[in-house]
Parts: C-alpha cells; sequence; structure tokens
C-alpha cells in the first residue's frame, strides 16, 4: 500500500504535489491543535464537572493519594501513630476492594483521610500515646465524647480542604453506629458498683451506617488493622481469628446492612485481609549478632560505630 502511495505521489506534477502537501499539513496541525484544545477544555472542565455533578474522577483521586497533601503533611507531625493506622488501613481496604471488584483506589485514597479528626486531639487516641493516658483522669462518658468527637472533626476539615463528598462521606459511615467498647464496658463496672444505670446511645457513634461497599471494607479494616497490632500473639491462625470474630461482631451488630456486602463479598474481604496481615506481621528470624572475626585481638585501634553496655568503657 505504502508503494503504490510512494508511486502515485512520484507520477504527480508538481502542482499536484504542492496540494497534496497542503493538505497533509493542513491535516496534521488540525490534529495536533485539536488535540491540545481537548486536553485545554478536559483539564478545564474536569473540576467544574466534579462539583456540579457530586462525581470523584481518578485523576482527583491520584491527586488526593499524594503524601505531599496539606492534611497527611499535618498528620505525620501531629498524629503519626494515626497516620501510619491509615496507611495500612489503606493497604487493606484496596486488597479488599479488589477481592470483590469495588473501586480499590477509592476505599485506599478514602483510608487515608478516615481519621483526620484525631488530629484535633492527638493525645486521646492510643496510637498516638508515648506515656500518660489522659483518659485515666476522665470519667467513661467524658473519655466516649472525646472519642467521637473526631468523626464531627473530620468533616469539618473535610469541609475546610474541599475533599471530594465520597471521601468526606466516609468520614462518618466508617464508625457507623458502633459501640465504643472499651469505654462502655468501664462505664459498665462502675454502674456495677454503684448500682446505677447507663445508656448506650451514649456510647456509640451516630452514623450513618456504611451506604457503600468501599465504606463497609474501610469500617472492617479500621477495626480490624487496630486489633490485631494490639494482640500479642501475630501468628496466622491469631491473625485469621481476630479477623473472622471481628467481621462476625460487626455482621451480628447490623453495621453492614446498609452497604450491599454479601456473605460472599465478606468471604473474600477475609481472606484478603488474612494475607495483607500475615504479610506484614510474619515471624522474622533472629539474626545473629556475632560477626566474622576480621581481625586480631592484638588489634586494638578498631573503631566500633557502637559498644554493648555490658562489655565496659571504651
Amino acid at each position: 500500500m505504502v508503494t503504490i502511495l510512494s508511486l502515485h505521489l512520484i507520477s504527480m506534477e508538481g502542482h499536484e504535489m504542492s496540494a497534496v502537501w497542503n493538505v497533509f499539513v493542513m491535516d496534521a496541525m488540525s490534529g495536533f491543535l485539536g488535540g491540545m484544545l481537548s486536553s485545554i477544555v478536559v483539564l478545564t472542565l474536569t473540576p467544574v464537572a466534579e462539583t456540579l455533578f457530586n462525581y470523584t474522577t481518578d485523576i482527583k483521586l491520584l491527586e488526593l493519594a499524594n503524601m505531599s497533601h496539606p492534611l497527611l503533611k499535618q498528620m505525620i507531625v501531629k498524629a503519626p501513630g494515626t497516620y501510619h493506622h491509615s496507611q495500612i488501613v489503606g493497604i487493606l481496604s484496596e486488597a479488599g476492594a479488589q477481592s470483590i471488584g469495588a473501586n480499590p483506589l477509592l476505599a485506599r485514597v478514602a483510608s487515608y483521610y478516615h481519621d483526620i479528626g484525631k488530629m484535633k486531639k492527638p493525645q486521646y487516641y492510643i496510637e498516638n500515646q508515648r506515656g500518660e493516658n489522659p483518659h485515666d483522669k476522665l470519667v467513661p462518658t467524658m473519655s466516649a465524647i472525646i472519642i467521637a468527637a473526631h468523626v464531627i472533626d473530620g468533616i469539618e476539615m473535610a469541609r475546610e480542604y474541599k475533599l471530594p463528598q465520597k471521601i468526606a462521606d466516609m468520614i462518618p459511615q466508617h464508625q457507623g453506629t458502633k459501640l465504643i467498647g472499651y469505654f462502655y464496658n468501664k462505664a459498665k463496672k462502675i454502674a456495677e458498683t454503684t448500682q446505677s444505670t447507663i445508656n448506650d446511645d451514649d456510647f456509640r457513634y451516630v452514623g450513618p451506617k456504611p451506604q457503600t461497599k468501599e465504606a463497609g471494607i474501610i469500617m472492617l479494616a479500621d477495626t480490624i488493622e487496630a486489633a490485631v497490632r494490639s494482640q500479642p500473639d501475630k501468628n496466622p491462625e491469631k491473625i485469621r481469628a481476630s479477623v473472622e470474630k471481628l467481621l462476625n461482631q460487626h455482621f451480628v451488630d447490623q453495621q453492614l446492612d446498609e452497604c450491599d456486602l454479601t456473605l460472599k463479598d465478606l468471604h473474600h474481604i477475609a481472606e484478603a485481609f488474612v494475607k495483607i496481615l500475615t504479610g506484614i506481621y510474619h515471624q522474622r528470624i533472629e539474626y545473629n549478632d556475632t560477626l566474622p572475626q576480621q581481625r586480631t585481638p592484638a588489634d586494638s585501634n578498631v573503631t566500633h560505630l557502637f559498644r554493648s553496655k555490658d562489655k565496659g568503657p571504651a
């Protein structure tokens, strides 16, 4: 085909050749300018369309996944424990969403921002504590109020930083109407000794429950990551037992009733979580700290970077 076209062009007279070349140049310029114009229009109108139609594009999600986002940069300084927790929740949520055909990118990015409200009072959340626990000086009801407030604070921060509605919605939904169990049980013990009563609603998040599969996955990942991290024994059997136990608790508590996750979905999510967590917490071999002898004992001029305390002064 190329050969025939070349022979045809060679056989043309000068003015015909010039006309063909002009058409070719015009078509090439039109194609180039059209492509440039289309790109400019798309880049200009995409943010407007996202706002008007409440639609979050993958481009926007990838922007939010960038660790240089102001909220994420603040979190790593103000609440480093929460930052690390959110990163692991993101890994779990992405794997869980991938396993059931949900949106893995949305699940991962929303996980990064689900606990941004904890930056207001980071010292009240166990993952950020490095010593004294301020809850030791508070009554359980006050502790529950402070813990639950991170949802409200998170919604306000999402609005301030103009996070997409899909991301902002998952801040309250990842807690649903769950019981703040630790302080509920603490209040229950006090009530038993004082022969008083407690109101369960004082120790529950206000909701709503997860409305999408991605929100449901983040709820599960959030609870399971924290629980597995805190347990002393992290062998594969213990991890699987914790994942299945906590998943069942959420199911029985009806926290997943509004997000369309099926029993088959939950099975796949559990398997994805177990695989990730066993990979993170797999047992490592103990390193032998005895190095091969490379110098003679008589060589006293050897410089050591660190010296063990039990070997006396250098």
